[in-house]
């Protein structure tokens, strides 16, 4: 009963937002940044409860940092709606107007999906970053968090609500489905009767039962097996800043990278470098043979290994006979997520960039920027893999879909 009547209250806010205009969308995230400021303890307090849970249960380091929040992350939620607010609205935008058969005229604007559903696991800030962008698409929400984080849903949810309602928004517009069992999961998936688009954002099971089990159009996500390739001619101080950061600052998501690819050219006198430099920082180095042969602590590294989305501290390493063979890695056991080079090569740059199969393909930096907040976006819904209607960060346009509005004189088809 409780999905249905959330799905029934979600699709009459719809209606309400697709009607709000601008100011009033802006009012309202920003109320909602400011509420989130100002019940940073009783939202932490939640928070703090799912974490004792979760250290009960034995969940590992990295997927409790998922789940953690603080007033530093709170801030970033907070800063995120605030970003939003600023940003310029898709809806009511055209894309394009002409002529047509017979003098009509023809034109393309931007509107809402109607009501999003949102299936994801741990990372409470998720919650925010989704209720702000589809406020500001003009579309309805309803989330599904797991059952780890529930306590900190709970809290943030009925804080945006509060804000929404004080804004005179209806509070459906942002939602929260509190049973987190599977049977109501799989209804959701087909719940077609209220919901316009389904997203999975989480681990690769939760995803491919969303894709093979719903009947509500998906918007997919994608897991992240990331690689970062040092080039022959990289420099070896700028890799090993890069290498640290985008494995080692957040391991458990999404934007890290699982695999390292260097050079034969040079695997002699970086990978001895890089070895120490991870092992250091916590890392578990899974190597193909040559690499064990300059990194004595490696482990041997399996196929599956170089399939793996750790969401850890284990980095999977393999050294190439050439660019194209990284390349080659690469689009085989890659996601399509997010791929880096390292390189003083303009020509190698550009070859990577244009032939590496992936949302987001990296020169010199690192996969961790592959982010909605990072790209101006004030937030994402997560990133898209695949490449039907959007791919990369799902920022504002990717919530939006079309409409054509045809304007005659009294013209009929002859």
């Amino acid at each position: 009963m409780e999905l249905q009547q959330l799905g029934k209250q979600a699709k009459g806010a719809s209606a309400f937002l697709a009607q709000a205009n601008t100011e009033s969308k802006n009012r309202a995230l920003t109320a909602m940044g400011k509420a989130l400021l100002d019940q940073t303890p009783y939202i932490l307090e939640e928070n703090a409860k799912d974490m004792d849970q979760a250290k009960a249960n034995g969940t590992k380091a990295s997927l409790l940092d998922r789940l953690l929040l603080t007033e530093k992350r709170l801030q970033e939620m907070a800063d995120g709606l605030f970003q939003l607010a600023a940003l310029p609205d898709p809806i009511g935008e055209v894309d394009k107007m002409w002529l047509g058969a017979e003098g009509i005229k023809i034109g393309k604007i931007r509107v809402p999906l109607g009501v999003v559903g949102i299936i994801y696991e741990a990372r409470p800030n998720v919650t925010a970053d989704v209720a702000g962008i589809c406020l500001k698409t003009g579309n309805a929400v309803l989330l599904r968090g797991s059952q780890s984080a529930l306590q900190s849903n709970k809290a943030v949810v009925s804080v945006l609500q509060n804000a929404l309602e004080r804004e005179h928004f209806p509070k459906a517009a942002v939602s929260l489905l509190t049973d987190c069992s599977r049977e109501t999961a799989s209804k959701m998936m087909k719940l077609n009767e209220y919901l316009d688009i389904l997203i999975p954002r989480g681990g690769a099971g939760l995803i491919r039962s969303v894709v093979e089990n719903a009947t509500v159009p998906v918007l997919e996500t994608g897991v992240g097996n990331c690689h970062v390739f040092v080039d022959e001619s990289a420099d070896f101080s700028m890799a090993e800043q890069i290498i640290l950061n985008a494995k080692c600052q957040r391991p458990g998501v999404c934007n890290a990278i699982e695999s390292l690819l260097v050079h034969q050219n040079i695997a002699s006198e970086f990978l001895p470098r890089i070895g120490k430099s991870l092992t250091e920082n916590g890392v578990e180095i899974r190597g193909d043979e040559t690499t064990r042969s300059y990194i004595q602590n490696a482990l041997p590294a399996t196929e599956e290994d170089y399939l793996a989305e750790y969401n850890d501290l284990i980095l999977a390493v393999k050294v190439v006979a050439s660019f194209e063979e990284a390349v080659s890695h690469i689009n085989r056991y890659g996601s399509g997520h997010s791929e880096a080079i390292i390189t003083e090569s303009y020509q190698n740059a550009n070859r990577f960039t244009a032939l590496v199969d992936a949302a987001a393909v990296y020169v010199n930096a690192s996969t961790r920027f592959t982010d909605g907040f990072q790209f101006g976006f004030g937030a994402e819904m997560g990133i898209s893999t695949q490449k039907l209607h959007a791919r990369g960060p799902l920022g504002l346009s990717e919530m939006t879909t079309t409409k054509y509005i045809i304007f005659g004189e009294g013209q009929t088809r002859k």
